[in-house]
C-alpha cells in the first residue's frame, strides 16, 4: 500500500488507525517516522514519504515519534493472509528465527540462499532480514525498559543484543533518547501497571473492531486441564519456548489485550509476544475481512450483530495437531479429557507463578509422545493409529507444522496421513497453519448454520457459495459458528 502515495495521504490526514502497521509516514525535515494515527498536526504532503516497515524507516535514518510509538503499532496483516516466502520470512522474523539462527538459518527453514532471501526482503520491505530483527529488538528493548525494573544489562540481553553498548546506541538511535530516559518518560507517565512479582505486564494492541467473545470463549471451552484454564477474567497457559518455559495470562480490554508474563528465561520474550499475538489473531484487518463478507447478504446480518472476529489459533501447530485428532467426531468434553490424559502422563511439569492458579504443565511434545503405548488410549483403534503415524511424522520431523508452513504443502502431507480426511486437514490448516482461507464445509456446526441461514448445507454447493468469501473463508467460519449457543462462542463470566 505505501506506493500508493494518494491514499497514503488521504490515511494520514483522516488519522485513519485501521492502517497501523500497513505502512509508515517518514517526515523528511523532522526526520521523525510516525503512524498513519499519529495526533501530532499532519505534516505538509511534500514533506511525507511512506515506507511499508519500521525497519525500513530506522534504516533511512529517521526516530521513532515520542507521541504516537510507531513501533508498537499492530503488525502489518499481510503477513498473516499470504503464504510467499516474504510472507513466511516474515513470520519467521517476529518469532525470532534471526536472533537465534541467524538469516542462514532463515534461509535454510525458507529453502531459499541468503541472498535471495535478502534480495527479496529488500525489495518488497525496504530492510533486510537483519534490519528487521533489529527494529523487532529495539521494540522488545522499549517493552522491558518501560514495563519492568530490570537492570539495563538485563534488558539488553533479555532483548536479543549482543552488547550493552550495541543496546544503547539503537536505542539512542532509534528513540532518541537514553535507555534511562525512556525509563524515567515512562515512570512519569505511571506507565507501570501492578502486576503479579516476578511477570512482565504489556498491552497488546490490535486493530478495532474487535470482538473477544468466539476468540477467548473457543479458547476457554476447549482448555486442557493443567496446560490452559481461564481465571479471573483472564486466559492462562503454559508455553514451551526456545530458552525454556513461561506461562502468560491474556485479558480482553476495551481498546487492548492486557498481556501478563512470567518467563524461566527473559530472552523468550519477544517470541512469546509473538506467539501470543498469533494465537489472537491480532494482527488481522476485521475492516478488511468484514467488508468481504458483508458482500453476502445472507452472511452480512452476522457481521453486523458482531463485527471483528477472529480466529482463534495456537502458539503450538504440533500441539494443536495432536488436539485436533483427539477431537475427531468426539464432544469437546471428551477431547479436552483425552488430552488432559496425554498431559498427565507424558507433559512436563512446571510451576505456576500464580499460587491460587491451576496450571501444572506443558502439552507434551512430539518427542515426548513418541513413547506413548497405544493401548494406552481410550480410543478406537483407527484414531490410535492416526495418533501414533501423526506424532511419529511430527517427532522426526518428516512432518514440519509451523508458522513458517508451505499451507498447500501442509495440506497434502496431512492428506496422505491415516485418518486424516478434509475437516482435520482444514481445521489444523486454520487454526495452527494460519490459513485465513482454510474451510470447513463438513463441520456440523458450518452446515447447521449455513441451512438456518437459507445458505447451501451440502458441503459441494456451500463451498461454491462460499467463493465469494474468499479469501477469509476461516473468518466466515467464525460467524456461522457463532449462531450455535455452544460456549465456545461466548466469553466466560
Amino acid at each position: 500500500m505505501y506506493t500508493d502515495t494518494d491514499r497514503c495521504v488521504r490515511a494520514v490526514q483522516s488519522k485513519d488507525a485501521r492502517f497501523d502497521g500497513w505502512f509508515f509516514t517518514a517526515v523528511l525535515t523532522t526526520r521523525i517516522y510516525c503512524r498513519p494515527s499519529c495526533p501530532a498536526v499532519p505534516p505538509k504532503v511534500e514533506n511525507m514519504t511512506f515506507l511499508p516497515s519500521a525497519a525500513a524507516c530506522q534504516q533511512a535514518g529517521f526516530r521513532a515519534c515520542k507521541r504516537c510509538r510507531p513501533d508498537t503499532s499492530p503488525g502489518s496483516p499481510e503477513w498473516n493472509a499470504r503464504a510467499d516466502a516474504v510472507a513466511r520470512a516474515m513470520r519467521l522474523i517476529q518469532d525470532g528465527v534471526v536472533d537465534r539462527e541467524g538469516v542462514p538459518g532463515l534461509a535454510t527453514r525458507l529453502g531459499y540462499s541468503t541472498r535471495q532471501v535478502e534480495r527479496q526482503l529488500n525489495a518488497e520491505l525496504g530492510a533486510g532480514p537483519l534490519a528487521l530483527a533489529r527494529a523487532q529488538r529495539a521494540q522488545t528493548a522499549r517493552l522491558l525498559i518501560e514495563t519492568s525494573e530490570l537492570p539495563m544489562g538485563d534488558v539488553a540481553f533479555a532483548a536479543g543484543f549482543s552488547s550493552i553498548r550495541t543496546f544503547n546506541e539503537t536505542v539512542r538511535e532509534v528513540f532518541a533518547l537514553a535507555p534511562g530516559e525512556l525509563r524515567q518518560r515512562a515512570e512519569k507517565a505511571h506507565r507501570y501497571v501492578p502486576k503479579v512479582p516476578g511477570t512482565i505486564s504489556l498491552r497488546l494492541p490490535y486493530r478495532a473492531p474487535l470482538n473477544p467473545d468466539n476468540l477467548f470463549g473457543h479458547l476457554a471451552a476447549t482448555a486442557v486441564p493443567g496446560v490452559e484454564e481461564w481465571r479471573s477474567g483472564a486466559y492462562r497457559r503454559t508455553l514451551r519456548l526456545p530458552y525454556g518455559t513461561g506461562v502468560v495470562a491474556l485479558s480482553p480490554r476495551p481498546d487492548h489485550i492486557a498481556c501478563q508474563l512470567a518467563l524461566t528465561d527473559l530472552r523468550d520474550l519477544t517470541i512469546a509476544i509473538s506467539r501470543c499475538r498469533w494465537m489472537l489473531d491480532l494482527d488481522a484487518d476485521p475492516e478488511a475481512v468484514d467488508e468481504q463478507l458483508r458482500s453476502d447478504p445472507l452472511l452480512a446480518p452476522l457481521v453486523d450483530k458482531a463485527p471483528g472476529r477472529r480466529v482463534p489459533r495456537t502458539v503450538d501447530a504440533a500441539e494443536f495437531a495432536v488436539r485436533a485428532v483427539l477431537g475427531q467426531q468426539v464432544s469437546t468434553a471428551a477431547a479436552r479429557t483425552h488430552a488432559a490424559r496425554l498431559v498427565a502422563s507424558y507433559g512436563e511439569r512446571v510451576a505456576d507463578p500464580d499460587p491460587e492458579g491451576g496450571l501444572t504443565h506443558l502439552f507434551p511434545s512430539p518427542q515426548a509422545l513418541a513413547g506413548l503405548d497405544p493401548e494406552s488410549l481410550a480410543l478406537p483403534a483407527s484414531r490410535r493409529a492416526t495418533l501414533t503415524t501423526l506424532v511419529g511424522a511430527l517427532a522426526d520431523g518428516s512432518l514440519p507444522l509451523g508458522i513458517d508452513s508451505d499451507w498447500e504443502a501442509a495440506r497434502a502431507q496431512l492428506n496422505a496421513l491415516p485418518g486424516f480426511g478434509p475437516w482435520t486437514t482444514e481445521v489444523i490448516a486454520m487454526r495452527a497453519l494460519g490459513d485465513p482461507d482454510a474451510f470447513l464445509p463438513s463441520d456440523l456446526g458450518v452446515r447447521r448454520a449455513a441451512r438456518e441461514l437459507g445458505l447451501p448445507s451440502t458441503p459441494a454447493a456451500l463451498t461454491a457459495r462460499a467463493a465469494g468469501w474468499r479469501p477469509w473463508r476461516a473468518y466466515a467460519v467464525q460467524y456461522l459458528w457463532a449462531t450455535d449457543a455452544h460456549p465456545i462462542n461466548h466469553l466466560p463470566v
